[in-house]
């Protein structure tokens, strides 16, 4: 029993020192700050981004159904060309690339280069073109905050901190190292990783409810919709163990911030951006692909 007490001592020392090792990487690399003072973690360059950006969608237009309705893609390209045309060009020169995927998920993204997909399922849940700018405007928010290139260096750094451990690990003398490891990975993913990403969540709400507001969009209307998510939200985790904020801890937030972004829609409104983003009366269920035989 002392043995195997020691053996966890040692364990824990050379654990913790990779993670600290790992923590002490990010700090030394956060060289730039998000719109909200931020700390941030940036490793790739813009044109990387972009062209990571291009590549990936061009592969899911190859593997996921693209909606033809007329209706259906001129109420997304109507949102979507009044929430760009307030990006600074800094973030994309041109026009945004903008799909409507044929898909039931309750889904949105935006990614570096100009693209932005939506999925038909969430336009089942979005009510209005305010509640779709709220949507929009966070997926945007994450391309405007630099999130991509944050999830992808933090990825890469986590990588050199388990290698430290590894190394560690192989000069030790405890036995189930592979067990220990995996115990390592589900710390940096839970302990480091996860936080990460949740605030990036975090963020992108409030950002894009900035942005929905300045585009001619009621903010109140991403309360309302996160709302309406609650209510379709099963068996959710905690949010300890989520990659996103808990529903209500967004609607707080969201709540919290309409003092500020409230007068920039009413400004908005004031300089006649006033949208008219029609949604269909029937969202078209998605079409049933085949599957092929081999």
């Amino acid at each position: 029993m002392l043995i195997l007490w020691q053996c966890n001592l040692t364990m824990w020392a050379v654990m913790k020192k990779a993670i600290l090792s790992l923590i002490l990487l990010i700090n030394i690399t956060a060289c730039s700050t998000s719109s909200t003072g931020r700390n941030q973690v940036a490793l790739y360059s813009d044109s990387e981004l972009s062209h990571m950006g291009a590549t990936s969608f061009e592969q899911m237009k190859k593997e996921i159904p693209i909606s033809n309705h007329t209706e259906v893609n001129a109420f997304v390209g109507c949102v979507a060309n009044a929430i760009t045309s307030n990006v600074p060009k800094s973030v994309h020169q041109g026009a945004w690339e903008v799909v409507v995927f044929d898909s039931e998920q309750i889904n949105a993204f935006a990614l570096p280069g100009g693209k932005i997909g939506v999925y038909t399922g969430i336009l089942n849940v979005t009510e209005d073109q305010h509640q779709l700018a709220a949507i929009m405007g966070h997926e945007v928010g994450h391309v405007l905050e630099r999130h991509s290139n944050e999830r992808l260096s933090a990825n890469k750094l986590s990588n050199v901190g388990l290698m430290v451990a590894t190394i560690a690990l192989g000069a030790s003398d405890v036995e189930d190292k592979g067990l220990w490891m995996a115990g390592l990975g589900i710390g940096i993913q839970y302990g480091l990783i996860m936080p990460y990403s949740r605030a990036h969540e975090s963020e992108a709400d409030i950002v894009g409810q900035d942005l929905m507001a300045h585009s001619g969009f009621d903010p109140r209307a991403s309360v309302k919709l996160w709302q309406n998510m609650s209510k379709l939200s099963k068996d959710t985790p905690p949010e300890f163990m989520s990659t996103h904020p808990a529903n209500e801890t967004r609607i707080k937030q969201l709540s919290e911030h309409l003092p500020i972004s409230l007068p920039y829609y009413q400004q908005a409104s004031a300089q006649g951006k006033v949208n008219h983003c029609v949604k269909p009366k029937v969202i078209p269920a998605p079409k049933k692909v085949e599957s092929k035989s081999k």
